[in-house]
């Protein structure tokens, strides 16, 4: 059984490096590979990814979906393993994600930690402990079985926002779904440029309009309006 994590960047230079050094110590010879799908990055993300070793694949437009997509084609694993650059797994990821597999799971996430002392964080953290939709996105990670992810014909390429959300749903209906133990440690970088009751609105908003079938670009629009990035 092997491992393929797929990063997708865009502008990552402050955590590319690190987060490859991370999964290849604590990876070992379980992790076939490491594929950052990068969107046409404007800083130094593309050369850090070359000489840290790690496959680089370019993707043509700046959607993550469609990057984890074109990441995904290129694994060599059995399992796939999607993580954002901005986030760290536990050190025992491989042995937790082989475990499930191993008991029948086929996909899953850990629940979540915020690099960050602000109160109000330690809310989000419990809630990410609970099966809730609002926590599978993608600061949990994810692991599916390759299998699984191709009979689904991977990510929905014509979500902007929110892909994880609508493949997790589309996912648990053909698969068994674990909440792993253990915490990702995430950046808490949105938290830091608006207010945590600032972020709960604007997430609640666009969940709700999510959900009433609003047209993409619109939830696009009006995410941006509401924070900061």
């Amino acid at each position: 059984m092997t491992l393929s994590i797929v990063i997708p960047t865009y502008n990552e230079e402050q955590n590319i490096g690190p987060l490859i050094t991370f999964l290849k110590q604590y990876g070992s010879n379980a992790v076939a590979d490491i594929i950052i799908a990068d969107a046409n990055s404007k800083d130094n993300t593309v050369n850090i990814v070359k000489e840290n070793g790690a496959t680089l694949i370019a993707s043509l437009k700046k959607c993550r979906a469609s990057q984890m997509n074109n990441g995904a084609g290129l694994a060599k694993g059995e399992i796939l393993y999607f993580i954002h650059a901005d986030t760290l797994p536990p050190k025992t990821f491989v042995k937790d994600i082989f475990k499930s597999v191993k008991d029948g799971f086929d996909l899953g996430r850990y629940t979540s930690k915020f690099k960050s002392d602000k109160l109000m964080l330690r809310f989000n953290e419990w809630a990410a402990k609970l099966d809730l939709f609002m926590c599978m996105g993608g600061d949990q990670t994810l692991f599916i079985k390759k299998e699984l992810f191709n009979k689904l014909g991977g990510f929905n390429e014509e979500m902007l926002i929110m892909e994880e959300y609508e493949f997790c749903k589309r996912a648990r209906a053909e698969g068994r779904y674990k909440i792993m133990n253990g915490e990702t440690l995430i950046s808490a970088r949105k938290y830091h440029k608006n207010s945590w009751l600032k972020v709960q609105l604007a997430n609640a908003k666009i969940v709700r309009m999510y959900k009433k079938g609003v047209d993409q670009h619109h939830l696009v629009e009006e995410y941006k309006k509401m924070l900061q990035f």
